[in-house]
């Protein structure tokens, strides 16, 4: 068939849905059933910014596990503090930073830069001294600024308790300055707080907002709550919703994810389009289930922030896994074939040493195992694993995201 009458008939084929975007992971929805409790204490928190503006940097840590509503809500909370600050005349800005991605102090200060859109230069200049410029153009323009660190778990892991100290401890340093930089840090479990030194400990556990994995009842309010959003009317039926509910809650048996039981539902509501099926069904349900696998919905996230080296890398592992039909390749057999698909692309392969934290990075970000050889190696090698994930599902999402790059 002519490739243009394909797009057509595709484009043209009727679908259940109606916003499909309203199931991905990066969306806030209007309302969000079940963290009414969370966002209270957020407002709680924050109030201070709003009845005596620059009188305290605010610190909050937000603590729970994957799929429990941390980022949307920090995200959602962001909005609407911000729009309810704008009509008391004071300007707040929200900036969400996952700290997969700007992994280093150097790099959080560029991204509160870049997301303000302020004129500051930033080769040539330590962090600090970025920092003091960016506090300068605020000051001017009477900004206040409210700074999420998703994954803070990473950030301390990766740049360490000084970073940290830097960030917590500003305002210690430039007591005359208006406190407008206020933190809210997300993190999966509380062992975080434990690498800090005892003076930032402190600061960072002084507001704790918890979030506990989701009951069946809850995430039947959500789903349905996102079917309205996202599926034309009577196109999913209650017993669905129900069904994806009952898998997923945590009183179930389930892990009590959000992010997984709506991931379903998108991968659901697409099967029942590939079979033109007016209604998404149960069937449809299950083979979204076969799709996906708790593992995948854990890196697909953390996936989104790799580096193209980094993807390459990783597809390189996993055609060696593949080769080689084991659970683990060691460093030298995955380098050999990251340099031959990274001339693939067209792309200049990095050397060893950058290699090799490549890995240690992906390692930090748990989608990588390493273990050292034993008996049987030649020399003392490293060993690296993906885990429980299955290949097929992480190459067919690494392929995606180096379409996507390139």
């Amino acid at each position: 068939m002519d490739p243009k009458k394909i797009i057509e008939e595709t484009l043209t084929r009727p679908t259940v849905f109606i916003k499909k975007e309203a199931l991905y992971p990066e969306y806030v929805p209007k309302t969000l059933p079940h963290r009414e409790k969370q966002i209270r204490q957020l407002a709680e928190y924050f109030r201070p910014l709003l009845s005596d503006p620059g009188s305290v940097s605010i610190k909050v840590l937000s603590i729970g596990g994957i799929g429990t509503g941390k980022t949307v809500s920090a995200r959602a909370f962001g909005r609407d503090f911000r729009e309810i600050a704008l009509r008391k005349g004071i300007d707040v800005r929200y900036v969400h930073i996952n700290c997969h991605r700007s992994r280093t102090l150097y790099e959080v200060i560029i991204e509160i830069v870049r997301e303000l859109n302020a004129p500051i230069p930033s080769r040539g200049f330590s962090a600090r001294e970025i920092t003091e410029y960016l506090h300068q153009y605020i000051d001017k323009h009477n900004i206040y600024l409210i700074a999420t660190l998703d994954e803070f778990d990473y950030f301390v892991e990766t740049s360490g308790s000084e970073a940290v100290y830097f960030l917590m401890r500003l305002y210690d340093e430039y007591p005359n300055w208006v406190k407008r930089i206020n933190y809210i840090m997300i993190s999966r479990d509380y062992s975080v707080v434990y690498k800090l030194d005892q003076a930032t400990y402190s600061y960072v556990t002084k507001n704790i907002v918890k979030f506990t994995p989701y009951k069946i009842s809850e995430l039947r309010d959500i789903l349905a709550s996102r079917r309205e959003e996202a599926f034309h009317r009577g196109t999913v039926p209650d017993e669905v919703i129900q069904y994806i509910a009952e898998l997923e809650g945590v009183d179930g048996g389930g892990s009590g994810n959000a992010r997984a039981a709506i991931e379903t539902l998108l991968l659901a509501g697409e099967a029942a389009d590939q079979e033109s099926s007016p209604i998404v069904k149960i069937d449809h349900v299950r083979r979204a289930r076969a799709m996906i696998s708790h593992d995948i919905i854990i890196l697909s996230e953390a996936l989104e922030n790799l580096n193209l080296h980094e993807l390459l890398l990783l597809k390189a592992l996993i055609e060696v896994l593949r080769k080689r039909g084991t659970p683990y390749a060691s460093i030298g057999e995955i380098e050999n074939e990251y340099n031959n698909i990274a001339a693939l692309y067209s792309q200049a392969p990095r050397k060893h040493t950058q290699v090799y934290e490549y890995i240690m990075n992906m390692k930090k970000m748990g989608i990588v195992e390493t273990k050292p050889s034993g008996k049987g190696r030649r020399g003392r090698t490293t060993l690296v694993g993906i885990g429980g994930a299955p290949l097929e599902a992480v190459a067919k999402k690494i392929d995606e995201l180096l379409q996507k790059r390139l």
